[in-house]
């Protein structure tokens, strides 16, 4: 049966750019009305009243780096909602390099972002989900969280903890009227991006409508990249050392796209 995403209550993180301002908008297609969007810059939030006036909006700028800010979040939609339908954890940042030069500061908020954040605004986030009569938990991983590459160590790291907390959950809540999904996008071209030097990147859009696609679903993965990238997870799964030498083969090239990569 297809999730009825019609009139459902969301938070999203990372929601006022990139793939979380494009599933908004997949989601107003699909009946949504009512969202409270985390983001770091409130300006950026705002515009999200004009780009999409027929929503209501709670605007919540904060850190999910932060616990404070995480217990802030969830005070605040619990004074205007009495539960939520459907959690999104799309806030994420990435810093590239070797390990030795990527910075110590730069680690601790990779992780801090991508993942503490992640894990614990889930759980200061669950009481009002399992009041749904029909929830949501949609945690955005990336493809560097089924495949590792090099110079992606940390940020690789954080996207596969994701996809680990997501299959954990997912079976931790298998009695709960809550459905979980994780998704991996390849490269998205997204303002995290626009230090990258990669090129022929799907499009936030894509990103989004895949996503809903398979919510609607409930589907537990969303993989982007066509079969090419289900034959590489394959690969890396069960023959992990010829991903190695393709790795050799790439090593400039991986050099060279992620030198000044760098989204914080």
């Amino acid at each position: 049966m297809l999730m009825n995403l019609s009139h459902k209550k969301v938070l999203i993180t990372g929601g006022s750019a990139g793939i979380g301002k494009a599933l908004i908008h997949e989601l107003i297609l699909q009946g949504v009305k009512e969202f409270a969007v985390v983001g770091r810059r409130q300006d950026k939030l705002e515009k999200l009243k004009v780009d999409f006036p027929q929503a209501e909006f709670i605007l919540i700028a904060a850190d999910v780096s932060q616990l404070e800010d995480v217990e802030r979040i969830i005070k605040t939609v619990s004074t205007r909602w009495d539960h939520i339908d459907l959690l999104i954890n799309n806030a994420g940042v990435i810093s590239t390099g070797s390990l030795q030069t990527i910075s110590d500061a730069d680690i601790i908020n990779q992780i801090n972002i991508n993942l503490t954040g992640l894990i614990l605004l889930t759980k200061k986030a669950l009481p009002l989900l399992l009041k749904s009569e029909e929830a949501g938990l949609m945690n955005i991983s990336s493809g560097l969280g089924y495949i590792a590459k090099p110079f992606y160590s940390v940020y690789a790291a954080t996207k596969a903890g994701v996809k680990h907390f997501s299959e954990a959950m997912r079976r931790e809540l298998i009695f709960e009227n809550i459905h979980v999904m994780t998704v991996y996008p390849t490269a998205t071209d997204t303002d995290m991006m626009i230090t990258s030097k990669i090129e022929n990147m799907d499009s936030a859009e894509l990103v989004a409508k895949k996503s809903i696609e398979g919510l609607l679903s409930k589907n537990i993965d969303v993989i982007l990249g066509g079969e090419q990238r289900l034959k590489d997870i394959d690969t890396n799964i069960n023959r992990p050392l010829e991903m190695d030498e393709i790795a050799k083969e790439r090593y400039e090239s991986y050099r060279d796209k992620t030198e000044f990569h760098r989204a914080m």
